[in-house]
């Protein structure tokens, strides 16, 4: 069910060059900013702020955002080590504590959420990360137990 190392390497290294190219387009309000949030955290390594674009989710007034990398990816590991966060979005900057999420069930329940709103995008890139196009609730459980969502909860 995975797809081979060498298509998701080329698929980060993408999303590496895209991603201060689509924080550009942000600051512009041009789309997808109305899908988009900018996180702002600092680095466990060298304290740095760092700024990602995220697609988003909001549920509740709680904002989430996943990790295509799962519990790899840098921001990840950053929210983990530092869970107070700044997050832009549509022209407003504010402070929130981030919950890391590794639970497969809320993570597929997110997915199912996801593609409820934004099927064909989402649909692609479930594609693209190796989940067949009529799969199981056990399988994207399965695969949901490779990434990772986080909880963005402003201040109240």
């Amino acid at each position: 069910m995975s797809p081979s190392s060498r298509s998701l390497g080329i698929m980060w290294r993408i999303m590496r060059w895209l991603n201060p190219r689509l924080l550009g387009r942000f600051r512009l309000g041009g789309k997808p900013a109305d899908l988009v949030l900018v996180l702002s955290n600092v680095g466990r390594k060298t304290g740095k702020v760092h700024k990602t674009p995220l697609q988003y989710e909001l549920v509740d007034g709680v904002y989430y955002v996943a990790s295509a990398r799962g519990r790899k990816a840098d921001w990840y590991l950053n929210i983990l080590s530092n869970p107070e966060v700044t997050v832009e979005i549509e022209g407003k900057e504010f402070p929130a504590l981030a919950e890391g999420i590794t639970d497969p069930v809320q993570i597929a329940d997110f997915f199912e959420l996801r593609l409820r709103r934004h099927p064909g995008m989402i649909k692609i890139l479930m594609r693209f990360e190796g989940l067949p196009v009529k799969y199981t609730r056990a399988e994207l459980e399965e695969f949901a137990g490779q990434k990772a969502i986080v909880a963005l909860h402003p201040p109240s």
